[in-house]
Parts: C-alpha cells; sequence; structure tokens
C-alpha cells in the first residue's frame, strides 16, 4: 500500500484510473485519494476513509495525470479579468508562468502604462484596446502587482517573472525605451528592482534580444540591444538572493558572441537559465548550434536549457484572422473594413474572384510576404487540426495535383466553412518531408516543453493547446515519424515544466504533493481547429482552440474543471516563489 496516514475523511477519491504520475515510470492502474489540497494516496487507498461526503470520480478507462504545468505564457493582463484562464485550461492546465520575454505590467510607473500595453501588443499581439479595458491598475512596484493578483480569484495557480522590458522603463523613464546604455547607477537600481521582486515572490527574470519583438509603434523591444553590463548586473541578483531563473530569446545572429553572453549572464546568476530553441528556414540548422552551445555548458556546470514546442510554431491564415493570403492585394484593401457576412459575399462574387487572383500582393518582403506568399508551406488546418501535414497537402500540391494554381486553391480554402477556416503556415520548426525537427528538440536531454505563448498572438497564433497536442500527437496520432511514450510525453508536461521554474510541489502524484489532478479520456481526446471569438474585454478578438477529452481537472484537490468548461471553484492561488518538494519519499 502506498499512502499516506490519514485521520480524516477523504475529500475526494479517483477510481480505477490508469495513473501516470510525472516521474516517466511506467502507468498502473489504482485509486488516488485527496485531503485537502493534496493527494494523500496514490495506487490503493484506505477505504474506511471514504464517506457519502466523499467526492467520487469514476476514471475507468481513463488515464489520470498530474495537472499540467505550463511555464511560457503571456496572461500577464487577462488573469486581472479571467480567473479561468481560457484557453489554457480547455487543456488541462493548472499551473502557469507569465512574465517571459522580457515583457509585463510591473514595474511600472502610472505614465509608462500606455507604453508598457503597447509593447505588449506590439510584441505578443493582444489587443491595446482590451488591456486598457481590463486592467486595474493597482499597482507600480512588482510587489504591489504581485499583491494585487493575490486579491484576484482565481480557479488555477499563478506564478510570474519579473519582465526586463518593465524594469528598464521604470528605472530609466523615457531613456530605457530609447534604447540609451544604462549607466552604472541605472544597472545598481534595476539590480534592486529585480532582487525585491524576487524576494517577494518573483520566480525569475526574463529578456528578449530578437528582431521579432517590437512595440505597436513599430520599435524594438527596449532589451535587445542591452549591454553585457546591465545582463550580468541584473543577472547578479539573482546570484544575491539565491532565487530565480533566467529566461531568454534572441536571434543569435552573431552565435557564438550572443551565446557567450548568454553564458556570462548564467555564470553570473548561478541559476537556471532556458533560451527559446526554433528551427528557422532562413537558417535551417542553427538550432543544432544553440543545442550543441547548451550541452557544452552543462558539461561544464552551467544549468542551461532549451525550451522547445511540441509542434511546429504555426501562423494562422483566413478571413477571420490578421491576415490572408490575399490581404495584400489591392483589390483586397476595400475589404478589410466590411462585416464578415459583407466580406464573403464580395470574395464569392466570380468577377472579385478573378480578379484577386489576377493580382499579386503589395507584402513582397520580410516575415509577413514570406508566410502569405509561401505555398508550399500553406495547408487547410480542418477539424480535427492538423500540425504535422504532409508536402502533398499543400497549396502548392494540392495545386499540382489537380491543374490549379496554388492561389485559386488558397482562395477555395479561405472561403470554406462559410468564411471561417483557417489556414496552417508552419513558420518555423517545419520544412515539408523533414519530420526531425520537433522530434529531435523533444528527445534533447536538455530541453524542456514550453513556449506556448498561452494568452498571446491572439489574431495569429493559437498554440496555448500544446500540452494537448504533445500527448495526443506525439502519445497516440502520429502516423509520419515515431511516437513516444505517454509515460514521457506526461513527465515533459509535469514534472519537468514544474522543475524548470523551482516548483518541486507539484507534477507528481504522489503523497504529499499538491493535488493537481487531470482525468482525461486519452482514447477520445481530440483537438478542434481555433475559432476567433470576441470575448476580450471591449469586445476585443482573439483564437481560442478547445478541446474534448478532458474529463476532470482537478486544483487543489477541488474539481475546477468538467470536459473543459469551468464549474466554478476557484481554488487557485498566487505562487510566490519557488516551492519546495513535500517531505518524505516518493
Amino acid at each position: 500500500m502506498n499512502q499516506t496516514d490519514v485521520e480524516r475523511t477523504y475529500d475526494l477519491v479517483i477510481r480505477s484510473g490508469r495513473i501516470i504520475d510525472g516521474t516517466g515510470g511506467p502507468a498502473r492502474v489504482g485509486d488516488i485519494a485527496v485531503s485537502g489540497r493534496t493527494i494523500a494516496a496514490v495506487g490503493e487507498i484506505d477505504e474506511s476513509s471514504v464517506s457519502d461526503d466523499t467526492t467520487i470520480i469514476d476514471a475507468d478507462g481513463h488515464i489520470v495525470t498530474p495537472g499540467f504545468v505550463d511555464a511560457h505564457t503571456h496572461y500577464d493582463g487577462q488573469i486581472t479579468w479571467d480567473p479561468y484562464v481560457t484557453p489554457s485550461t480547455f487543456h488541462g492546465v493548472t499551473t502557469i508562468v507569465t512574465g517571459n520575454c522580457g515583457v509585463g505590467f510591473a514595474p511600472c510607473h502610472p505614465d509608462q502604462r500606455n507604453w508598457l500595453i503597447g509593447l505588449m501588443e506590439g510584441v505578443e499581439d493582444i489587443p491595446g484596446t482590451a488591456l486598457h479595458e481590463g486592467i486595474n491598475w493597482d499597482w507600480e512596484t512588482f510587489p504591489e502587482y504581485l499583491d494585487a493578483l493575490e486579491r484576484r480569484s482565481l480557479a488555477i495557480d499563478v506564478g510570474t517573472q519579473i519582465p526586463h522590458g518593465a524594469v528598464r522603463a521604470y528605472v530609466m523613464g523615457e531613456r530605457g525605451p530609447r534604447h540609451d546604455v544604462a549607466t552604472e547607477g541605472d544597472i545598481d537600481a534595476m539590480r534592486s528592482v529585480v532582487a525585491e521582486a524576487l524576494e517577494a515572490g518573483a520566480l525569475g527574470f526574463s529578456t528578449s534580444r530578437t528582431e521579432k519583438h517590437k512595440d505597436s509603434s513599430g520599435v524594438l523591444t527596449p532589451s535587445i540591444d542591452a549591454h553585457e553590463a546591465e545582463l550580468v548586473g541584473i543577472a547578479t541578483a539573482l546570484r544575491d538572493t539565491n532565487k530565480g531563473v533566467l529566461q531568454g530569446i534572441s536571434d543569435f545572429y552573431d552565435f557564438d558572441a550572443e551565446f557567450a553572453l548568454f553564458r556570462r549572464i548564467a555564470e553570473a546568476s548561478g541559476r537556471r537559465t532556458s533560451i527559446t530553441v526554433e528551427q528557422q528556414d532562413a537558417r535551417p540548422e542553427w538550432w543544432t548550434k544553440l543545442l550543441a552551445a547548451i550541452t557544452e555548458a552543462q558539461e561544464s556546470g552551467l544549468d542551461m536549457l532549451g525550451q522547445v514546442p511540441p509542434r511546429a510554431t504555426g501562423v494562422l491564415l483566413g478571413l477571420t484572422a490578421t491576415f490572408n493570403p490575399f490581404s495584400f492585394h489591392p483589390s483586397f484593401k476595400p475589404l478589410v473594413k466590411l462585416s464578415h457576412e459583407a466580406k464573403l459575399a464580395a470574395l464569392q462574387d466570380p468577377g472579385m474572384r478573378a480578379q484577386l487572383l489576377s493580382e499579386t500582393t503589395m507584402m513582397a518582403d520580410g516575415l509577413v510576404g514570406e508566410i502569405v506568399t509561401s505555398w508550399h508551406k500553406m495547408f487547410r488546418l480542418g477539424e480535427p487540426a492538423n500540425y504535422e501535414p504532409a508536402p502533398e497537402e499543400s497549396f502548392a500540391g494540392i495545386a499540382e495535383a489537380t491543374g490549379r494554381t496554388p492561389a485559386e486553391v488558397a482562395y477555395d480554402a479561405m472561403l470554406a466553412d462559410n468564411g471561417r477556416a483557417l489556414i496552417y503556415h508552419p513558420l518555423f520548426n517545419y520544412q515539408p518531408g523533414d519530420l526531425r525537427f520537433v522530434e529531435e528538440m523533444l528527445e534533447h536531454p536538455h530541453t524542456v516543453m514550453g513556449l506556448s505563448d498561452g494568452g498571446a498572438h491572439c489574431g495569429v497564433i493559437s498554440d496555448a493547446s500544446f500540452p494537448t497536442t504533445l500527448i495526443q500527437h506525439w502519445g497516440r496520432d502520429r502516423t509520419r515519424g515515431k511516437k513516444l511514450p505517454i509515460e514521457q510525453l506526461v513527465r515533459m508536461q509535469t514534472r519537468d515544466t514544474a522543475e524548470l521554474v523551482g516548483l518541486q510541489d507539484r507534477g507528481l502524484l504522489a503523497p504529499g504533493y499538491k493535488a493537481d489532478i487531470n482525468v482525461i479520456d486519452f482514447e477520445n481526446l481530440a483537438l478542434h481547429e481555433p475559432r476567433v471569438e470576441y470575448d476580450l474585454p471591449a469586445g476585443g478578438r482573439r483564437l481560442v482552440q478547445r478541446a474534448t477529452g478532458y474529463v476532470a481537472t482537478v486544483v487543489s484537490g477541488q474539481v475546477a474543471f468538467r470536459s473543459g468548461e469551468p464549474t466554478g471553484a476557484l481554488n487557485g492561488r498566487l505562487i510566490r516563489g519557488a516551492q519546495p518538494a513535500p517531505a518524505g519519499p516518493l
């Protein structure tokens, strides 16, 4: 019998499930008992502690896993108005970490609020109108932000990091966003602000050094060209407090110099550092160089990891999305401000079709131009969603097989489902016919699952569903390339992601651990096509993706979601700092 001493009736019992406990060990059938906010017993339970008041969940035929931990989200604003943190909670997520990529809303002087919203809007494609309407600014310092979050009702647990962009502006005023070089006094002040945040409960510090990150006016994120003295100086706040982790993203154009900088930051902090890893068509092999450098750092004693996704990072195109393949054709411009119904009617007109198909895009350069013209990397996403399509399924492949042009195929696909169909463009981590990118990233010994960007990219990306893709696609449905053991996949999204940010109290199904639990109908788990909804404050638009198969999600001992929908239980909390593992053996 594997159980702790129980002196009172169990509050919750999950019966006869296939338990996948988060260790990566073999699954086994058994029961799980919960008392209060923690797991009381796993495997065999004390039947004398089951009463008429005990909530029973029948998990026969289902898998039972720890709640999923998503360590890379951008719900910094949304958690101040949405206790249910959708759409991540449609996918079994019970803990999120915000404040990634150097953007967030604290610390913040009152006169910097508009700028921080503009930075988040530009970097993470979250409607500024929704942020202006939804955020109640009852903080200025980072500790005050944590206090404000602690006052909010939450259905899941929330941890957050302190972002470089906000820190730079808070300390340097206008000189921060203007990319001025930080003085010694600035660096000392930033170090103090970060140390204060870590002592108050920030899980870490994040920074961005990529040209992909710009504010809503097109200005590069203020941390992109921060000098070594600034970054190393801030990193010493983690060393001095012995708290927190580092998270960063970079373009690595000058790879050797840039990775050497990240190494020096990691050395100065003495703390775990994670870096975004992506394969890009323009530099198709640089990701292997990054993983090799991370491995070398690990071998020399530095705790560095790569954050990787479970599928290609894909942009969604369509009439309801931000862009479609014809957005930059001259004849499409007059249609932009029409209602969806009017736009659809206009595009169904044979004359308009012929006109648009005769034109070429006016956006020929840059990343957006690549996205809307790469027919060999455009696919109908479909229902259920298909995130690893074959080359022949591309619009170029279909055109070749049917004697049409790729533009004609794209036009028809765009108008499907009454103009609500979505087109999938796997931007990073995908080349037609080459399946090794994500597979090698996931299996690398020094990587961890991440990069869902939950809450962000509201009009072009819908990757909060990463946890569902990880277990469904890689554990059950994958037909092109090998599958991975479900026990390994669950560990990746539970124990590994919790440990990434120092949360040792969750991610395992074992006595004494936090009672965050998923009951999943694995055989019928399905990931649906995203839909555009206008449910953000001020009617803001976002892509929302749902799944079926999540029978129940338990947060701190209470059933918070059934079939992905909230029960009304608000048992989540703000996480302040790293959390120790419970005493005793697993």
